[in-house]
């Protein structure tokens, strides 16, 4: 099985184009700036840089055939499908293995779009298929459909024989410390220039 990748998609788009701004701002600053307000500069477009990956660009929920991982700004989750328990939204997607619940960061849903949703599913349609369709969105959001896709997953996998003996791991992610420590460096270079 090929892994699938749920997240914003907003989010995405946000963090990409936020990526070529910022290639393209660098590019301006080292062809055209002078010292120390391009430092200044570089390191602010840095900093928003990191902010914007660890924030748009790497949460996500990757379905695997193990199991499910959930991506989250600093941190992973894994939870293989024999651990997996109940899979609840609220304003976010909530996955409990036994005693722990994990709270992706991706996709987030807010009160308006809740309301929207059952508004849109208690609108009387006319048409049996339109009616029908409205009826099965009832209260349902991009995450409510991520996570039927989560339990479904879970379902093949455990039917697959998947590893019931495996356990809930909680890691920190090295790449995304990677890029905080990156922030933090220039942060300080941008002080330095500044003084």
């Amino acid at each position: 099985m090929k892994p699938r990748v749920f997240r914003s998609r907003g989010a995405w788009i946000l963090g990409w184009v936020w990526l070529v701004f910022a290639a393209l701002n660098a590019v301006d600053l080292i062809a055209r700036g002078s010292l120390p307000s391009s430092l200044i500069a570089g390191s602010v477009l840095g900093v928003l840089t990191a902010v914007i990956y660890v924030t748009c660009l790497r949460p996500g929920i990757v379905l695997r055939q193990d199991g499910v991982l959930v991506r989250n700004p600093l941190r992973d989750a894994f939870i293989p499908w024999g651990a997996l328990g109940d899979v609840r939204v609220t304003h976010a997607i909530h996955l409990e293995s036994g005693e722990r619940t994990v709270r992706s960061w991706t996709p987030q849903v807010s009160t308006r779009e809740l309301t929207r949703s059952a508004r849109a599913g208690s609108r009387d349609v006319s048409g049996g298929r339109n009616a029908a369709h409205a009826e099965a969105l009832a209260g349902r959001t991009h995450a409510h459909w991520i996570a039927e896709q989560i339990t479904e997953e879970a379902a093949r996998g455990r039917s697959r024989g998947g590893d019931t003996a495996g356990a809930f791991s909680l890691t920190w992610s090295p790449v995304s410390l990677a890029v905080v420590a990156a922030a933090l460096v220039l942060v300080v270079v941008g002080l330095v220039a500044a003084l």
